[in-house]
């Protein structure tokens, strides 16, 4: 079942309009998340909002947002006041220009979303203006307004829908010069280039997401499984990086090593993919696996609050 829209309005192109909604392209529910607990009782931590000065807890129909001007000075705002400020972009993703999918810098990316018809009108429009993106291999810039802010969304065909990616605008990107200009100007050598030009050549290869996997998930699901078998947690050697003394005799040893890796790709162990992590995992069957049924079963197997176990 598909997850409920962020969104809901219109995508525009000239006069040629349709009714789409917007879906998050990612998600992280999935991994392992933890809770606040009090140590003394096992009890979640709950989190109540309170007035600064005077303590006392504030019921939400009573908290309204407020710009702060000085130290005890705001300007408050409300709800109506916000949803007064009516952008176009509030109900329709107006295509403004088509840019060559190569002009957006990298930094400007915040997140991906899926766009897709909104009903079942609108499918042929919707298909004009995929169609025209998809064969004149452009990404079209528009606006829209989310989580109450207007954002820049740059839209991009993939299979039978469009995929928007949020943008930054130009003044939430920090100058590069506050980190870079104190990096020391040095020579490097053919030779070293040479060597580190091999090492690429001897690693390069396609992108393929499935064959990585969440290391540090896999260590968690790896934790809470010994924690619930009530084992000792042991301390793991943290690793240290070598500090490196002849740059070009490092750069020779790791094209050796490159070129046996490349000469005996057999000995190597086949890449685990995320689904498939660590073997305890299906045992204990936590959100990692993606099944709603498991969280219920590992729910039912948890042992009794006051039988908790510390490491």
């Amino acid at each position: 079942m598909a997850p409920r829209a962020n969104w809901k309005g219109f995508l525009r192109l000239s006069l040629v309009t349709c009714p789409i909604a917007l879906y998050p392209a990612t998600s992280e529910s999935e991994k392992i998340s933890f809770n606040q607990l009090n140590r003394k009782t096992g009890h979640r931590i709950k989190y109540s909002k309170v007035d600064a000065d005077t303590g006392q807890e504030v019921a939400n129909e009573d908290i309204v947002k407020g710009y702060k001007v000085d130290t005890d000075t705001f300007i408050e705002v409300t709800k109506e006041e916000l949803e007064n400020v009516a952008l176009e972009s509030t109900r329709t993703i107006e295509i403004d220009e088509f840019v060559d999918r190569t002009e957006i810098d990298p930094r400007y990316l915040i997140r991906p979303y899926y766009l897709r018809p909104d009903g079942q009108v609108g499918h042929d429009a919707f298909a004009v203006i995929r169609e025209t993106i998809r064969e004149m291999e452009k990404v079209a810039i528009g606006r829209l307004v989310l989580t109450s802010r207007e954002h820049i969304i740059a839209l991009e065909a993939m299979d039978k829908g469009l995929i928007g990616t949020l943008l930054r605008y130009p003044y939430e990107v920090r100058d590069p010069a506050e980190y870079f200009d104190d990096i020391q100007d040095v020579k490097i050598t053919e030779d070293m280039l040479d060597l580190a030009r091999h090492i690429v050549e001897q690693k390069s290869g396609s992108f393929q997401p499935g064959k990585f996997e969440d290391h540090y998930e896999t260590a968690l699901v790896e934790l809470i499984n010994q924690k619930r078998a009530g084992k000792t947690i042991q301390p793991k050697e943290r690793p240290r990086g070598e500090n490196v003394v002849d740059l070009m005799e490092a750069l020779r040893r790791s094209v050796g090593g490159a070129d046996r890796e490349q000469a005996a790709p057999a000995a190597k162990k086949p890449a685990k993919k995320g689904k498939k992590t660590a073997a305890g995992q299906k045992e204990m069957l936590m959100p990692i696996a993606g099944k709603k049924t498991a969280k219920e079963a590992a729910a039912k197997k948890a042992p009794a609050r006051s039988q908790r176990k510390s490491a």
